[in-house]
């Protein structure tokens, strides 16, 4: 079970006065060793250049005039000489060199700059919006730090007077940070089950969403509105026109990929939002030359997994997760029946699925009636539903340091989150494939609820359920009001997917 309690006396080590960045000290050392030539070189001038004085008697071993004849042992003695008074001079000026060039090098380990921590424990104002900040300031070019497993995974931002600012019109709380805190909190993270990652750029985020936006909402959408995160939307054809390779992440709105427009015919046939979804779904299908919506949506999830194998971040929720699967291994097979195509479906569908085209499952069995609301035998909703809404999932807890992007993923203030249900409410481990990461489930069954893999040089997460906050969000219902959840830990794990593709590139270890 994942546990973000604060380490009980860390062993930090002391706190530094002086910090710097290996730049910095790489130039500070610079700029002493080039004082110190410098010091030495004039020093030497001062006290070794020519001077005015009276005239001497000619000593032995002195170089004779130019008049006179120079003879081999005169002009060895000046030299000897010259050369012992000269080491001896530089000799006395080192010491005063040296202390200059310390003194002038020493301006670069200044102390380091304060910085602005955004706590993501019971302390934060705003959870939500805590990550539209820290999107923000890497908008603007700026690069901020996650550090994981601290403070509920908080982040650390530069002390800017805008970024200030705008966490004040956000209502996000922000703590300054001084150089020698950072040290102490760093110390404290190398001691722990703790990492800092860098966040380097903004991803760029589209929403898969049909122009007919359906009654019920989004959770996504509703994430990325009210924590400020700015998102473009695409459909059928721009996916099939390859607009997918202008954006980083991509969410799924809570789409059916089998064509059977959510399985809802049974109960809303008649309802004009229903017969809606039907037309807008054949005319886009005939428009893009295809006779079925169930062949336009498998190529649709083809083109989606060569978008994350090209290394896109693909996020799912609901409806989206088991039918994009399912799409995939039933590709060119008729798997709909009349109500949705007009045609019965192959009776021999399940036989033919292919699981090696999947990227989350494996070895399951289609739902065929076309009047049972359940796609296939991955999904969980009717064990859930039989437990109610006071259930919960525990997240799994995971190395920092070894494995930086699932714990990005269930970074939260609590361990355990509840329950909510959807189409697809979460997904029995059976059927899960090989390689295929459990980020959370459900205590003393076989449910996971929340997944992560990697396909090509990209990767996908699936999250069981619709709505975080709304246990069991039916058709036609309101949309939910962040403002009243601004801790919601559900919701959080959305703008985790969404943050962590700005994260510097580690290899995982496991």
């Amino acid at each position: 079970m994942l546990r973000f309690a604060r380490p009980r006396n860390p062993r930090a080590r002391p706190a530094r006065i002086w910090e710097m960045s290996p730049g910095r000290a790489l130039l500070a050392g610079l700029g002493a060793l080039f004082t110190l030539i410098v010091a030495t070189w004039v020093l030497h001038r001062t006290f070794t250049g020519k001077r005015r004085r009276r005239p001497q008697p000619a000593r032995p071993g002195a170089i004779p005039p130019a008049s006179a004849p120079l003879s081999w042992r005169s002009l060895r003695g000046w030299l000897q000489r010259r050369r012992h008074r000269s080491g001896a001079q530089v000799l006395d000026v080192w010491p005063l060199a040296l202390l200059l060039s310390l003194a002038i090098g020493a301006g670069g380990a200044v102390p380091a700059r304060a910085r602005l921590l955004v706590p993501m424990d019971e302390t934060q104002t705003d959870h939500l919006k805590a990550y539209g900040l820290t999107y923000w300031v890497l908008t603007h070019g700026q690069k901020a730090d996650w550090l994981l497993n601290y403070r509920g995974g908080s982040f650390l931002l530069p002390d800017d007077p805008a970024t200030e600012r705008e966490a004040n019109l956000r209502g996000v709380t922000l703590e300054p940070m001084s150089g020698a805190g950072e040290a102490a909190m760093r110390a404290e993270i190398a001691d722990n089950n703790m990492e800092s990652v860098a966040l380097e750029k903004a991803p760029r985020v589209a929403v898969y969403i049909p122009p007919n936006t359906p009654p019920w909402d989004d959770a996504v959408t509703l994430a990325l509105k009210y924590a400020d995160i700015p998102y473009a939307t695409v459909w059928d054809e721009g996916v099939l026109r390859g607009e997918l390779q202008r954006y980083d992440w991509l969410h799924l709105h809570h789409e059916d990929f089998t064509g059977q427009h959510g399985k809802f015919y049974g109960t809303y046939r008649s309802f004009p939002w229903y017969q809606e979804e039907e037309a807008v779904q054949h005319a886009m299908a005939l428009k893009l030359g295809f006779a079925k919506v169930t062949q336009l949506k498998a190529a649709v999830a083809g083109a989606i997994k060569e978008f994350i194998g090209r290394g896109g971040f693909m996020f799912g929720m609901c409806s989206a997760t088991d039918t994009y699967d399912i799409a995939l291994a039933a590709a060119g097979i008729d798997i709909a029946d009349v109500p949705y195509d007009g045609d019965p479906p192959d009776p021999l569908a399940n036989r033919k699925l292919d699981y090696s085209r999947t990227l989350a499952f494996k070895d399951f069995r289609l739902e065929m009636d076309p009047l049972v609301y359940r796609f296939s035998d991955i999904d969980v909703t009717q064990e859930a539903s039989l437990r109610g809404p006071s259930a919960v999932f525990t997240l799994f807890d995971f190395s920092a340091k070894n494995d930086p992007v699932p714990c990005m993923l269930v970074q939260d203030h609590v361990s355990a989150v509840p329950e909510f249900l959807g189409q697809n409410t979460g997904f029995h481990k059976r059927f899960i494939r090989s390689g295929v990461l459990a980020l959370g489930e459900v205590e003393g069954t076989d449910e996971v609820k929340y997944l992560h893999g990697q396909f090509g040089r990209g990767t996908f997460t699936f999250l069981g359920g619709h709505d975080p906050e709304d246990y069991q969000h039916m058709v036609g219902d309101p949309p939910t009001d962040l403002s009243r959840f601004k801790h919601s830990p559900g919701y959080r794990l959305i703008l985790n997917n969404v943050l962590f593709p700005a994260a510097e590139k580690k290899k995982q270890r496991t």
